[in-house]
């Protein structure tokens, strides 16, 4: 239940004092300040004093089971820390998703569809996705509530769709991490490192896990670090490419459009376009992490707007520009794009063009930053899951204890449960790692389609409350350039990108080297590796439907003033216009684009 407001604020006052005088003590000058320092230190891992909980089942206004307003006043009030700063979130929008999917699976997307598939598929889904964040920005500016896309599910759509939506974003999340802990374990391999994988794999969960004991603050820092790093890596290597294409090299052959003429701009038609864009969607994953961070952002009315607008640079620098000089520099026939893993440094396209060039060690260089973007999706892998389950909790959709908070901000026994899930990671040491990666991948696969679907559902759900309500569009502190048009597209698109991968899984591309995908057993194994994320989707929506009678959420019942963050409008966007009369023309048009 949660805490009466009389239990609460004497509760808070209480634990609140006790809090300030440990911390306090951190400066006494007596011989006892270290004994004291370790009390402030362990003090601060107990329950934060405003952590409530909604209990599950509770009977809501409305009649039915579930505490719809309940569950929104508990994600809104949530104590997580605000202490996320612009240049953090702005460093998660813009390194968030470059990881392993750019780097080592784009290689994959380059062999099954041809260079000119790879730009098609990564270009579309990359316009889906800037529609996507700019509805998830303009929800998320006006409601920075913990669970962010799932709580609007629970809001805007039906509880029940809230709680597939949270469990299958936790789910995927909690799965990411063991693989990418393995993938940076076994971009190790590429040095022949005489160390076992399992001492690696050690190594890598113990800096994970250390990296968000530290608080969102650490988190933070640790993007802003890896995301740089990234950054730096991908324009160097658009640079370089650019030289090696027009004859830079160092045997000085001009490559141009040779390997689009020979072996060909298109590989296996019609067929190996669709396959790409499932591996474009695994790419981009972790876009969305932007939203989830508004509840720990300090000003959320300032930083979001400025992270969502570079999505679209992002996507067309980072992504598009570097894999259009991939397909330049790597015939899709090259044999190396085939690795044993969906990880495995030697088959990434980068790679393979940097050693094509004959540049010795440059390669190496490359593999460091693959191992740090690992790294990355692996940090970004604990908070999405910890903070998701956490608001989950919150919601009543999950254990009560899932909801722990401390007196940092930290979730931590959500934060303990995606550490268990880490060790699977050891699994890498054994003779079953394959079978059981291959079917934790297929478990989220799909994941981020259908959060990205259920983003520009609610989006659309929650405009059309909106302007039911009697509300004017003038009072969004921000509102999404693509509009609703752009949700709607957005969510078509992820529908036909479902569709378009159940057809793959029943007929898959079948493999240039190695054994065809044959037989009725061969097939049905492949389907559910590629499909088995929406069986699993539809049985958590289902089931908790029929137990729990959830409602379809009304436009005119929406609630759409819990955990509204007050905001003075009219004069903040006085103060702004005054501001930005004083900027110089090009400034003007650069906050118009960033």
């Amino acid at each position: 239940m949660r805490k009466s407001p009389e239990i609460s604020s004497s509760s808070s006052r209480g634990e609140s004092d006790e809090g300030t005088a440990a911390v306090g003590s951190l400066y006494d000058t007596t011989p006892s300040k270290w004994p004291n320092f370790a009390k402030a230190a362990w003090d601060s891992f107990k329950e934060n004093p405003d952590y409530h909980i909604t209990e599950k089942g509770q009977v809501g206004a409305n009649g039915q089971v579930y505490d719809v307003e309940g569950a929104a006043e508990a994600t809104a009030t949530s104590p997580l820390a605000r202490k996320l700063k612009g240049r953090h979130l702005q460093m998660i929008a813009i390194g968030g998703s470059i990881g392993t999917g750019l780097f080592v699976g784009s290689g994959k997307a380059l062999q099954q569809g041809g260079p000119a598939s790879l730009l098609i598929a990564f270009s579309l889904v990359g316009g889906m996705l800037f529609c996507t964040v700019q509805a998830l920005g303009e929800m998320a500016v006006i409601l920075p509530v913990a669970g962010s896309f799932s709580a609007y599910s629970t809001r805007f759509l039906d509880p029940a769709w809230g709680f597939a939506m949270g469990w299958n974003y936790a789910m995927q999340w909690l799965i990411v991490l063991p693989l990418e802990i393995v993938a940076a374990a076994i971009t190790i391999k590429y040095w022949n490192s005489p160390v076992s994988s399992a001492a690696w794999v050690a190594i890598f969960l113990v800096m994970i896990i250390g990296i968000n004991l530290v608080g969102v603050k650490g988190y933070g820092e640790a993007e802003f670090v890896f995301s740089i790093i990234k950054v730096i890596a991908v324009i160097g290597f658009i640079i370089l490419g650019i030289i090696l294409n027009v004859g830079g090299g160092q045997n000085g052959d001009y490559i141009g459009g040779r390997y689009w003429a020979n072996p060909g701009a298109f590989n296996n038609g019609f067929q190996g376009l669709c396959s790409v864009f499932v591996i474009a969607a695994f790419a981009f994953a972790g876009t969305e992490l932007v939203g989830l961070a508004a509840a720990e952002t300090a000003n959320p009315r300032k930083s979001l707007p400025t992270a969502v607008k570079q999505v679209f640079w992002r996507i067309c620098l980072f992504y598009i520009v570097s894999l259009t000089l991939v397909g330049l520099l790597v015939p899709y026939s090259d044999p190396r794009l085939i690795g044993q893993s969906t990880s495995d440094a030697k088959a990434s396209p980068f790679v393979i063009a940097i050693r094509n060039a004959g540049i010795t060690g440059l390669d190496s260089v490359m593999n460091v930053v693959i191992m740090v973007s690992v790294l990355s999706v692996g940090n970004s892998a604990v908070y999405g899951s910890s903070r998701t389950l956490a608001a989950l909790a919150e919601q009543g959709q999950a254990p009560r204890w899932l909801g722990y908070i401390d007196r940092q901000g930290r979730p931590l026994k959500a934060i303990g449960i995606a550490a268990a899930f880490g060790f699977l990671a050891f699994l890498a040491a054994s003779n079953k790692q394959d079978d059981a990666f291959v079917w934790m991948q297929a478990l989220s696969g799909l994941s981020s389609i259908f959060t990205w679907g259920s983003i520009c559902l609610a989006h659309i759900r929650f405009r059309k409350a909106w302007r039911i309500q009697g509300r004017s569009l003038d009072e969004l502190a921000f509102r999404s350039q693509a509009g609703v048009i752009g949700s709607w597209i957005g969510f078509l698109f992820n529908v036909l990108v479902i569709c378009a991968q159940f057809w793959i899984g029943f007929f898959p591309v079948q493999p240039q080297h190695g054994a065809p995908i044959k037989g009725t057993s061969a097939l049905v194994r492949n389907f559910f590796q590629a499909y088995l994320a929406a069986p699993v989707v539809l049985l958590c929506y289902i089931g908790y439907k029929v137990v729990y009678r959830t409602p379809f959420m009304r436009c005119q019942s929406m609630d759409l003033r819990t955990g509204v963050r007050e905001l003075n409008l009219p004069q903040l966007l006085l103060d702004e216009s005054i501001e930005r009369a004083s900027w110089p023309k090009w400034k003007k048009a650069y906050k118009f684009l960033c």
